[in-house]
């Protein structure tokens, strides 16, 4: 089996050394980084992975380069690990070197910010893609040395996945059968892609934070940071209470999708719930959100991303991270245009979202624009 990964950031770098540890796995991957690729051509080609447990794996991807017509030739699976800005982007460019002659599994890890609903767009040419995507990453990673190393953080001890309405029933067997080749825990196939959509994350979690750090009142509000911060072990209480607040209007949002379309969403738990079931025992206190994110060991050493005060001492917010890039800009835009559209009231998620909005300066593309015009009247 050929699986192509789109990215070589931390989660790209891990899966590339972890299918290498697999029988018969050929894995390519495409990356826009240049240095990344004349590492791999100029040198022996291994890259690394160390487990929490201190064990170093290794393993050479079979191609690493920038051109999609080499990365994509007779691959099976394509998994898209690049953030949710600049997944449109490169579906455009890699579309018309897709193989024609088989099934084509395109998902992205993780597959939320409305994958579905992009690639189906993006795509809509293509017969022979599937579309799926994964709840959440199979492992944290960080530490990352482009081409060469990444630390392995926690590792989810079930994995979720969920393909687009429109897959066969033989396309959700041979997912999952694809999966279970390539990961050592369970894969359970979910009933509906919204249940990744609404899967309590990133989304969320980011920008209470974010808020809570440099928000109005906040510690850091106008003042730069004296040394780095890691996003849990040091969450601020603040922080954990206003992401309980935009977790629970999340359930709202669930909730009425389940009654406007019919469907179970069950699986969408409260995000306590759900970091208790993905982390446990790696979890020292679970009594409280606030407990928890301290104390998961799965979430120790991510750094929030700082840095150089280019006005002076210290650290500051890096404008161009993920956070405001994926999370907001994508993640919690469509979060808030889910719930107009389902006209529930978000307060603590619309607050988060215009502060950040305000914060930035403002983005020019978000995840709305991928949302069917007629969602959910014909979802």
């Amino acid at each position: 089996m050929k699986v192509t990964i789109c990215g070589a950031g931390r989660t790209g770098h891990l899966n590339a050394v972890l299918f290498k540890q697999r029988p018969g796995i050929t894995v390519s991957v495409l990356t826009g980084a240049a240095a990344v690729v004349d590492r791999w051509t100029s040198g022996d080609g291994v890259w690394w992975a160390q487990t929490p447990d201190g064990h170093v794996l290794s393993g050479r991807p079979d191609y690493v380069g920038t051109d999609p017509s080499e990365a994509l030739i007779n691959t099976d699976m394509v998994i898209v690990t690049q953030p949710a800005h600049a997944r449109s982007a490169l579906l455009h460019d890699f579309a018309r070197h897709l193989p024609r002659d088989r099934r084509v599994y395109v998902g992205a890890i993780p597959g939320f910010c409305g994958f579905n609903w992009l690639a189906a767009k993006t795509l809509s040419g293509t017969d022979n893609v599937v579309i799926w995507g994964m709840k959440d990453v199979p492992h944290t990673a960080f530490d990352l040395v482009p081409g060469e190393r990444v630390r392995m953080g926690g590792a989810k001890a079930q994995l979720f996945a969920a393909l687009h309405r429109r897959e066969t029933a033989a396309s959700r067997a041979k997912l999952q059968a694809m999966l279970s080749r390539l990961y050592e825990a369970p894969v359970t196939l979910l009933q509906d892609y919204l249940e990744i959509t609404l899967t309590p994350g990133n989304a969320m979690m980011h920008p209470a934070v974010l808020y809570a750090l440099i928000g109005p009142g906040a510690p850091w509000e106008n003042k730069p940071f004296d040394r780095p911060l890691c996003w849990w072990s040091d969450c601020p209480r603040a922080g954990a209470e206003l992401l309980e607040a935009c977790d629970a209007e999340n359930q709202a949002i669930r909730h009425a999708v389940e009654s406007r379309l019919g469907i179970d969403l069950s699986s969408v738990k409260p995000l306590r719930q759900e970091l208790i079931e993905a982390y446990g025992s790696q979890i020292g206190d679970n009594r409280t959100m606030y407990t928890l994110l301290r104390t998961n060991r799965a979430y120790a050493g991510i750094r929030a991303p700082l840095v150089p005060n280019p006005d002076g001492p210290g650290l500051v917010i890096d404008r161009a991270s993920r956070a405001f890039h994926e999370d907001i800009a994508f993640g919690q835009a469509l979060l808030v245009e889910l719930a107009a559209r389902l006209e529930v009231a978000t307060p603590a998620i619309t607050k988060t979202y215009n502060w950040a909005l305000n914060y930035h300066g403002g983005f020019t593309e978000g995840a709305p624009a991928c949302l069917p015009a007629n969602w959910p009247e014909e979802a």
